[in-house]
């Protein structure tokens, strides 16, 4: 009898340390945030040649001043989802001498939106070779003329297309 309790105490201590070491689940984890939130926004309005004041100003104070390296500023973010993978993002910025800013480099390339990927959600939107959607198009039927879809057609034929301007890359060679 002295042995029987002995034993199922032992199992239930046991029992009790292995099952502090799991998770429960449907127990809420929070996301760990950590750095400077750097944005593909931020990132297209810098311009080589900004000083450091305007660099401050669009980007926030650096995470980083390297005592060694002076002139560059490095920005890093991480986002760990609560029980998830920890996802981190980089950007260095390097000045010149008289400190103006010469070139960037890191996770963000121009035109490419991070953000929506780095806070978990989805853009929807993929990117996919022009070859693959070129299908013929199925014929249509004649709209009669004077028609509402008659109006569309032709106001649509009407339209002139402009070209989309792009910023000009910042310049990457050392100066």
């Amino acid at each position: 009898m002295q042995n029987t309790k002995l034993l199922l105490t032992s199992f239930t201590f046991v029992g009790l340390l292995a099952l502090a070491g799991c998770s429960f689940p449907g127990v809420y984890k929070i996301d760990i945030q950590q750095g400077n939130v750097v944005t593909q926004d931020m990132i297209d309005q810098l311009r080589p040649g900004m000083t450091r004041r305007q660099v401050r100003f669009i980007m926030g104070n650096p995470l980083l001043t390297d005592t060694f390296h002076a002139d560059r500023w490095d920005y890093l973010y991480s986002l760990q989802p609560g029980g998830g993978e920890r996802q981190q993002e980089r950007i260095s910025v390097i000045f010149s001498p008289d400190d103006q800013l010469v070139s960037l480099s890191g996770d963000f390339m121009p035109g490419v939106s991070r953000d929506e990927a780095i806070m978990g959600k989805d853009s929807g939107t993929t990117v996919t070779d022009p070859a693959q959607n070129a299908e013929q198009p199925k014929p249509e039927k004649p709209v009669k003329p004077g028609s509402l879809l008659d109006q569309i057609q032709k106001d649509v034929d009407k339209v002139e297309t402009v070209p989309v301007p792009t910023p000009e890359p910042l310049d990457t060679s050392p100066q």
